[in-house]
């Protein structure tokens, strides 16, 4: 039997989020567990008459690969993501059995095996930039993403489903609604030299002069909520705390803390110190990785809970978010890096953001007599 919120989602990804018309070749991957996710997206791009290619990722083999592999082995390029990243649509669900499952690798392994794919990452951010791929990621709800969440399968459901307005009889008339209060403030912003953001643990100066703000609005990830810029390369000043745990391959770090110097990561820490090398492996990962990629705004009210998946905790109402190296070429970006991390803080209480001297943001809250 078909779930018709997965049939909703779909529909809404082909004909909203990517405009898939006939004749684009498509491409749709996830994980064996997202199968169903696969098939409910590739009954709605068929019907619009797209050329259709898809890709199933199995973790268990490739954590075999990284484990019991060599070098020459591991750390080669990564065919799938060549394929998707040079179609003219590309739609993802992101959902896995076992969200733990590259926990134990060797962390420099895991460094290898990103720089072997740093030219497909290169093509993939080339593509987006131009607007000769359209891409769109998502979630596919599943035990354990439910399980990691603190949720059952149930309520992961409707959190997953409810964050994307697909309870709504119209949800695209929601996400157009929302792309329009959020183009205010990205109007407002796109003139400005340089964020000041202060909130408990962090005093942090980010020139955004000349760069590009980014209306997200459930066209590049769904569900989505937030509005972006990529910072001037060593125009970032300052020390940052990410007050929510910051997550990559089933790792945890928690608060950590970022120290700044003319735009490159200087220092890095974390609360749990026995990860701290960890940490340092992935902020290592080339040059580009020390230097920031991203600072952005989460405007999604109806996400206000971490559930320790970047989909949706990068959007929650209230907070804000910086990513260390590749940047937003449609942003105004330049800095290149195979990694792309974003780590979030709570700005509800004590947060204030100011953009050139004025106070436009304030305890989570954008301040609507600015405009």
């Amino acid at each position: 039997m078909r779930d018709e919120r997965l049939e909703k989602l779909a529909e809404v990804l082909v004909n909203y989020s990517t405009k898939i018309k006939e004749g684009d070749r498509v491409a749709i991957s996830g994980e064996d567990v997202a199968l169903p996710f696969v098939k409910a997206v590739t009954r709605a791009a068929l019907k619009n008459g797209a050329l259709i290619e898809y890709y199933i990722d199995v973790p268990e083999v490739d954590a075999e690969i990284l484990k019991n592999g060599s070098q020459e082995q591991y750390a080669r390029e990564n065919i799938r993501f060549g394929a998707c990243a040079k179609s003219d649509v590309w739609i993802s669900a992101w959902g896995s059995e076992n969200v733990k499952v590259f926990q134990s690798i060797d962390g420099k392994k895991l460094k290898q095996r990103r720089l072997a794919n740093r030219e497909n990452r290169k093509i993939y951010s080339d593509r987006i930039g131009t607007g000769e791929l359209r891409w769109c990621g998502t979630q596919f709800p599943t035990n354990g993403d439910a399980q990691n969440a603190g949720m059952n399968l149930e309520e992961y459901e409707d959190f997953v489903y409810g964050a994307g307005f697909l309870y709504e009889a119209d949800p695209v008339a929601k996400w157009e609604e929302m792309a329009h209060w959020q183009e205010r403030w990205v109007k407002y912003l796109d003139d400005k030299k340089e964020l000041h953001i202060v909130t408990k643990d962090t005093d942090i100066r980010v020139s955004i002069e000349g760069r590009k703000w980014v209306n997200c609005c459930g066209q590049e990830n769904f569900p989505d909520g937030e509005i972006f810029t990529s910072p001037v390369e060593d125009g970032v000043d300052g020390h940052i705390t990410f007050s929510y745990p910051s997550i990559m391959n089933g790792n945890e770090f928690e608060k950590v803390r970022l120290h700044v110097k003319s735009g490159r990561i200087v220092e890095a820490t974390c609360q749990n110190k026995e990860m701290e090398s960890q940490l340092l492996s992935y902020i290592d990962t080339d040059e580009g990785s020390r230097y920031f990629g991203e600072v952005a705004i989460g405007t999604n009210y109806g996400i206000q809970r971490h559930t320790k998946n970047i989909l949706f905790d990068e959007k929650i109402g209230g907070s804000m978010h910086m990513a260390i190296g590749e940047a937003f070429h449609e942003a105004g970006g330049k800095n290149e890096s195979a990694i792309h991390w974003d780590m979030i803080t709570d700005m509800t209480i004590e947060g204030k953001i100011f953009a050139d001297g004025q106070l436009f943001y304030e305890n989570g809250r954008f301040k609507e007599e600015v405009l």
